[in-house]
């Protein structure tokens, strides 16, 4: 039998699951240059209010995709980081794919031109994944910070929206 997998709006209900997933892509070392999945509150101020999705299967959170604004200048008012988190066990399963353009869609009816994402270059399968929805490398940042006291780069992508923003 074939897993449903059903995309959601994100409500404070999944909040637990949520964080959890996060701390799970956080030991996996590969995820983000945190090492502590933060507290709902500071989740919260630091992602944007809309465009917040959880991937539900049998009523469980299995993954979730957020964006987070690049700068409060307003001339980046259009421009967001994408975060896209699947729990273990679920990875590979097409999740991420549907979160990912889900939240490309999210993001053109909330008037966003640029999405941008910072991804480890050991992790292939983020970057396969952003590249088959639109997203193109556009550098390599070199020694960007460290991640428990080593250095590490991150290659950025971009996708630029057909819909909203400059032709």
């Amino acid at each position: 039998m074939e897993t449903v997998v059903v995309i959601a709006e994100m409500t404070p209900a999944y909040w637990d699951e949520v964080l959890q997933i996060y701390q799970e892509g956080i030991e996996t070392g590969l995820a983000t240059f945190e090492t502590l999945a933060p507290s709902v509150e500071k989740w919260d101020q630091g992602h944007l209010p809309f465009a917040r999705l959880v991937a539900l299967s049998d009523d469980a959170v299995r993954g979730w995709a957020a964006l987070a604004a690049v700068s409060a200048r307003r001339a980046y008012a259009g421009v967001a980081e994408v975060s896209v988190y699947v729990g273990d066990g679920w990875r590979g399963q097409g999740i991420g794919r549907l979160l990912l353009e889900r939240l490309i869609a999210e993001s053109e009816k909330n008037a966003i031109w640029t999405l941008q994402a910072g991804i480890f270059p050991e992790n292939e399968s983020s970057i396969t994944l952003h590249q088959r929805c639109g997203f193109r490398a556009v550098g390599v940042r070199r020694r960007i910070a460290q991640l428990n006291g080593v250095w590490r780069d991150t290659i950025l992508l971009e996708r630029r929206s057909d819909m909203v923003g400059a032709p």
